[in-house]
């Protein structure tokens, strides 16, 4: 989205976001030791990018990352909470897909945290964030039909399948498959 002045909407200086039971808040210098319990696992390794294994090496570098991504308002990275402190997972927003009326939605919750339906609600949470407050057209997901979680929470958040063609990659050595979920502002 553009303002009256043709440049994009930048993310607020601060992202606290709140609704369906979830506290979605920006990740802090005490968070690395919690997101090495959510992010070295076996299912996160497999389906997604992050590094395997995740140590506190790899959560801080992670951090950095997400700090630089973030100035360049390329990116943001939440920590799912129920409280607003504890960390069970992370949503992330990657701005600009296809165009600027565009972003695409990352997610990944903590073995431990998982089946509370905390990746829908935090999706529903970031999604209606990016389709009124940054005033997007629209939100994607990128899923490995095999994702059977990830689709239930594509589904359970009112994304639909699009015609998209598949993206192909190489992710960690291994080939993938992405189908392209989305959800429009005016459906």
């Amino acid at each position: 989205m553009t303002t009256d002045h043709g440049h994009r909407r930048a993310f607020p200086a601060a992202v606290h976001l709140t609704g369906h039971g979830v506290v979605l808040r920006e990740w802090t210098d005490r968070d690395p030791a919690a997101m090495v319990e959510l992010f070295d696992d076996p299912a996160v390794a497999y389906w997604t990018p992050l590094v395997s294994p995740f140590d506190l090496a790899a959560a801080r570098a992670y951090l950095q990352r997400a700090r630089r991504a973030r100035a360049a308002d390329e990116r943001l990275h939440l920590a799912i909470t129920t409280d607003g402190h504890e960390p069970k997972g992370e949503v992330l927003l990657s701005r600009w897909v296809g165009g600027e009326d565009e972003a695409s939605i990352g997610y990944s919750v903590g073995a431990a945290h998982r089946g509370q339906g905390l990746a829908i609600r935090a999706v529903n949470v970031l999604t209606e964030f990016a389709l009124t407050t940054l005033g997007l057209a629209r939100v994607l997901l990128e899923i490995e039909p095999g994702n059977a979680a990830s689709v239930a929470v594509a589904r359970g958040a009112g994304f639909h399948l699009t015609d998209m063609p598949p993206v192909e990659e190489i992710e960690k050595g291994r080939p993938i498959t992405l189908l392209t979920w989305a959800r429009d502002r005016w459906v």
